[in-house]
Formats: C-alpha cells, structure tokens, sequence
C-alpha cells in the first residue's frame, strides 16, 4: 500500500476545515436561523450597547454597506430596529428588541470564537508558523486577492449578506 502524497494530505485537511465551517453554519441556520454574519452583528449589537453602523462595520470587519444590507434582513425578521440619533441627527444607533435577544441568547457561539480560544493558547512560535503556512497556503491558491473578514462562513451565506470578493 502506497503512502498518500503530502499535498492529498494538505488538501484533506484544507476539505476538513471548508466541512467543518459548512457543518457549522447549517447548524447555526437551522437553530438560530441566523447567518454567521447576522449573528456577529447581532452580537455586536448587544455588546456593545446603543452603537453606529460605522462602529459595528469596525467591529465586525465588514463594509457599512455590507452591515447595512444584513441590518435591513434582521429589521424585516424584527430581530433588530434602528434609531436616529437625537444629538446628531446624522447618526443611526442599532438595537436588538426582544426577540432579537431571544435568538441571540439560544444561538450557539461563532466557530471562530472556539477557534481563537484554542489558538490563542498555542505557544506564539506555533501561531507564527500556523499563520505564515495559511497564508503561503492562501498565496498558492491565487487568493491573496479576495477581500475576506475574520468570520468562518460559507456557501449561499455570502450571497445572502452581500459578501462580495474583490475584484
């Protein structure tokens, strides 16, 4: 029996890792209803109190209009209504409303949040070398080009939040 190449192995592992983002997502759409994204923001929200868009945009590290467009999908559901602010009348503050807080209180956690627990207690050398391989990995790939933020999501959910790569 012949040993598996190291770039089959590589690409199992790169397959694993899609998978288990993919998995994630469905069981985050199927009990929450909510898209990694929507959960993010929906967070955000919650955490951070009466916030801007541009605050959540930073927070999140999305576009405003990519925010904006998921604002408008959890206003429809009324899991989220905006305010215009009394001060400054050019300021827009999100809130969740009740149900909002519902959702958010029975959806499970983001994936990446498991994640950066487990890397951040990885001995710095290893996080070093498991960013310089992933971005090589990245490069080889051709995409070191695509616009992407630090949320683990896949599939139809990118069309859906208006997630768009650069081009």
């Amino acid at each position: 029996m012949t040993q598996p190449m190291n770039y089959d192995q590589v690409l199992v592992a790169l397959r694993r890792v899609i998978r288990a983002t993919d998995l994630h997502s469905k069981r985050l759409s199927k009990h929450a209803g909510l898209t990694g994204p929507q959960l993010l923001i929906m967070r955000a929200i919650r955490d951070l109190g009466e916030v801007t868009i541009g605050t959540i945009a930073e927070s999140v590290s999305l576009s405003q209009a990519t925010v904006t467009t998921i604002l408008d999908r959890l206003e429809h559901r009324k899991l989220v209504y905006r305010v215009r602010s009394t001060r400054d009348k050019r300021k827009v503050h999100a809130h969740l409303t009740e149900e909002g807080v519902k959702i958010l209180e029975q959806a499970p956690n983001p994936l990446q949040e498991d994640f950066i627990q487990r890397f951040q207690s990885l001995a710095e050398w290893e996080q070093t070398m498991i960013l310089a391989a992933l971005q090589r990995v990245a490069n080889m790939m051709n995409a070191d080009d695509i616009d992407a933020s630090p949320v683990l999501t896949v599939g139809s959910v990118l069309k859906d939040d208006g997630w768009k790569e650069k081009g």
